[in-house]
């Protein structure tokens, strides 16, 4: 495979500091909408980046649960790589890729755990077999065997016989604040549009960057 050779020309759509909306969390939704019309695969996936303690960053993709005035919504084990990482350096980037629609949304925000009430909520509203492997699973903890995990699951399954686990202690939510957030339109012969938003004393500025 000759990976220098494969191009294509972006040709959707454009993006100006005119057409986007007057916040970013505004213009975020308006394109997430977008993204799930358009039955874009997975549209509600993002990357999530956080610094390790050797300084290597790590990006893994996590699933966007909520998007509010207060930033942007996951769940996970707060035992896994991902909290440990948060716990220590809780600076963190968020990165949504909608190729369908030529189009990019890069986030950097502060992450904070949720309240344990918004935690439990969204872990009772989960299928049964998902909070069970919730529980089953020490997320991020060395496995001897596929079979073990399996046995872990099978055991809580039949211990409670078709009723529902608690919300683990270690298992919740996080929010991330932004403070800057920049949207990607694709555009031809690689003059992509580049719209940021950063917050400043509380208030969002916009510019354009070169592409």
């Amino acid at each position: 495979m000759k990976l220098d050779t494969i191009r294509r020309e972006y040709r959707y759509a454009e993006l100006t500091k005119k057409s986007v909306a007057d916040s970013p969390l505004k213009q975020f939704k308006n394109w997430l909408n977008d993204a799930q019309r358009a039955n874009v695969n997975d549209f509600s996936a993002m990357s999530l980046i956080t610094a390790a303690k050797n300084g290597f960053p790590q990006s893994r993709i996590v699933l966007l649960k909520d998007i509010s005035s207060g930033g942007f919504t996951f769940f996970t084990n707060y035992d896994s790589m991902k909290g440990k990482a948060i716990a220590t350096n809780n600076k963190v980037g968020l990165h949504f890729f909608w190729p369908e629609l030529e189009r990019q949304v890069r986030i950097d925000g502060v992450a904070e755990k949720t309240s344990r009430e918004v935690s439990v909520a969204y872990f009772n509203s989960r299928p049964l077999e998902s909070q069970i492997a919730a529980c089953a699973s020490a997320q991020s903890s060395a496995l001897t065997s596929r079979n073990k995990l399996e046995e872990q699951f099978k055991s809580l399954q039949n211990a409670l016989d078709g009723e529902h686990p608690e919300c683990p202690e270690n298992w919740g939510g996080y929010l991330v604040r932004p403070v800057r957030i920049e949207f990607w339109q694709g555009r031809e012969n690689r003059l992509h549009d580049r719209i940021v938003f950063e917050l400043v004393e509380n208030d969002w500025k916009i510019k354009r960057l070169a592409p």
